[in-house]
């Protein structure tokens, strides 16, 4: 998986807090690489192939290149001017202000303890960087060039030695061991599960130079950038501060970045201001890019709230996620009739998140698939989509909606191959390799209550699973009563889960929401204390090891993305299929057929998605004329107008 997939699929990091996205610096994440322990491969590419001498203890011949790609060419050579798809001559300067939703406590996102503040790695560098129009790639940022063997037993990055941390600091190579190390000692559980057991050692052989082996059970693609993707933090700072990995913290962790903390307001605002001194400011993979001299974050209680402040001009840019907003809010908004606010949308080119509700598999009553199934048929999409969301959503039918990844139709030869020694295991049921893939039912839009041919069916799965109705109409088994708690904590969301509540509740389940504060929701879906959430499966292009974070037995206990729990020895046995994938065509195939074989279990209730960005923004901002296809990049590669912002505050609309 490439870290486009994603802006919130970091295998060192905790899942996403709440339906509600909290603001998220796009780019950010693209420039984490493998921190998705994802771009990985084994292809050589664009680089350099010398013969290692006796000296360096191999025979090998070893290719030394600026970037690294599984699958075909690099985008961009050694010598690159810049990216493409950004404005060279960028102004610095000004400031973007965004909203968050809830609270925060902490600025550390790796950690279980706290809730993270919005943007907390703004200024976290690795020594690879990934960028928005090449979907495969990851390219030196921190390093001059990397060195490895045709079988990837080890790699060599020869750091910059023009590279300082914000205090000014420089940064060696025995920073980058320190805060590779602190990963595997102090990561959170489900991230060292997985990868333990894949390093060799890491050797500092200058402080510019260093190198990482592998044990023959890394995975093939994934291990340059399992090494070159890790955040690079300032040894001496943790050391200093005495600051863990595991524990809340009340300052960003000191990184090489183009962002620093300026000021902050536990619960209410954030201020991130650019670095003068930033190293990287020339770099090729930096020139037009972080243009803001400051990035505010406004936290609101719910969206409404935060949307309301947005036209008095609190914040000036709005990632709009509610599609009652975006269809009727700015109806009315002077501002935006006079030009002042512009409302677009850019095309999304990412594979799409598949939002859904999940089950608490741990929990005997969400074992049974047939309850499972009648569950998922209470909630009408159709309705959903054409009452509340205005036509603007399509359903998610896959965990790779709207790519070439998401399994359709019947399974081929190929998926067959790997399907049918789990039919004949008893894993599966043999049925799975003549059927189409799974879709969620479809139900009539003229109304919320799902038709009765619908009802009957859920009804019948019901019965058969042992659940009656009593003189009250709920449902019992064994004189315990069919309860449903779906634990939420963004109020806007209420109109959605309540439609769904209701239907339920036809159906003889008692069905409730239950809204708690932001905290209380991130404790209740870490310790597993619910029956259902909202989650976003974020998927990418290229899925390897991190599939396990979110699917593998082994995470079940413990994890951020498997909050379903699920544990199918089906799906284990598929992921290393997915790992040791070689080309694009045998890794189309094992996705296809672990989507295909995940719909089927149905432990979740598919929501929506759209190939989109739905934003609005005060007309102060530009952006580059060719958007790349990963990233709207809006605190990034866009810039400050300042004659705009002028005549906006001559207007009278910003202060």
């Amino acid at each position: 998986m490439t870290p486009h997939a994603s802006r919130r699929n970091d295998p060192r990091n905790p899942a996403p807090r709440g339906q509600a996205q909290a603001a998220t610096r796009i780019f950010s994440d693209l420039r984490s690489v493998a921190l998705t322990l994802a771009l990985s491969g084994a292809v050589v590419l664009a680089g350099t192939i010398i013969a290692r001498g006796q000296d360096a203890g191999q025979d090998a011949q070893t290719t030394v290149t600026h970037a690294y790609s599984n699958f075909g060419e690099v985008k961009y050579g050694p010598d690159f001017p810049h990216l493409d798809y950004v404005n060279p001559d960028a102004p610095k300067g000004g400031e973007i202000s965004i909203s968050s939703m809830g609270t925060f406590d902490s600025f550390n996102q790796y950690s279980r303890k706290g809730v993270p503040a919005a943007l907390n790695t703004i200024g976290s560098e690795a020594i690879l960087a990934a960028t928005a129009d090449d979907a495969y790639s990851a390219y030196c940022l921190l390093c001059t060039t990397m060195e490895y063997p045709e079988d990837l037993k080890w790699v060599t990055f020869n750091l910059r030695d023009d590279v300082t941390f914000s205090d000014g600091t420089p940064m060696t190579a025995e920073d980058v061991l320190y805060s590779f190390n602190l990963f595997l000692e102090q990561g959170i559980t489900e991230y060292r599960a997985i990868v333990e057991g894949f390093i060799e050692g890491v050797e500092v052989l200058d402080p510019h130079t260093i190198t990482f082996t592998f044990t023959d059970q890394a995975p093939i693609r994934e291990r340059i950038t399992f090494a070159g993707g890790t955040p690079v933090f300032s040894k001496a700072w943790f050391e200093e501060t005495g600051q863990r990995l595991d524990e809340s913290s009340d300052q960003p962790f000191m990184s090489t970045g183009a962002y620093v903390l300026d000021s902050f307001d536990y619960n209410r605002q954030i201020i991130y201001k650019r670095n003068p001194d930033y190293w990287g400011a020339d770099h090729p993979l930096q020139i037009g890019q972080s243009n803001f001299d400051t990035i505010r974050v406004e936290y609101f209680a719910d969206s409404q709230a935060a949307f309301e402040a947005f036209k008095a001009g609190a914040f000036t840019f709005r990632e709009e996620n509610s599609s009652l907003i975006w269809a009727t809010g700015y109806e009315n908004f002077p501002n935006l009739q006079d030009g002042h606010v512009i409302k677009t949308e850019f095309a999304d080119g990412t594979v799409g998140t598949a939002q859904s509700f999940v089950f608490n598999l741990d929990r005997p009553t969400w074992q049974d698939k047939r309850v499972r199934d009648a569950i998922g048929m209470m909630f009408n999409f159709e309705w959903s989509n054409e009452a509340l969301f205005y036509g603007l959503y399509s359903r998610v039918n896959s965990f790779w909606p709207g790519s070439e990844l998401a399994a359709t139709g019947t399974p081929s030869e190929a998926e067959v191959a790997l399907l049918q020694p789990l039919v004949d295991e008893g894993l599966l049921d043999a049925a799975i390799l003549a059927e189409e893939a799974p879709e969620p039912p479809v139900n009539a839009a003229a109304q919320n209550r799902p038709d009765r041919g619908m009802f009957r069916q859920a009804g019948a799965l019901l019965a058969e699973a042992g659940w009656e109705p009593g003189s009250d109409g709920k449902l019992r088994k064994d004189g315990q009563m069919l309860d449903l708690v779906i634990v939420s904590y963004d109020p806007s969301f209420d109109r959605i889960i309540n439609p769904y509540i209701e239907n339920l509740q036809q159906l003889g389940v008692n069905a409730k929401l239950e809204r708690v504060d932001t905290a209380q929701y991130v404790e209740r879906r870490r310790a597993g204390e619910f029956d259902m959430v909202s989650h976003g499966f974020s998927m990418g292009f290229e899925p390897g090891i991190d599939l396990e974070q979110w699917f593998a037995s082994k995470t079940a206990d413990d994890s951020s993305r498997n909050l379903m729990r699920l544990r199918s020895e089906a799906v284990d046995k598929l992921i290393p299929a997915v790992v040791a994938a070689k080309d694009l065509d045998e890794l189309q195939t094992a996705v296809h057929a672990l989507d295909r074989v995940l719909r089927s279990i149905g432990f979740m209730v598919p929501q929506w998605f759209k190939p989109v960005y739905t934003v609005a923004y005060y007309d102060q901002y530009e952006h580059p004329e060719n958007m790349p296809p990963y990233a709207l990049g809006y605190m990034d590669f866009w810039w400050y107008d300042e004659a705009k912002h002028d005549a906006l505050v001559a207007a009278g609309v910003l202060r």
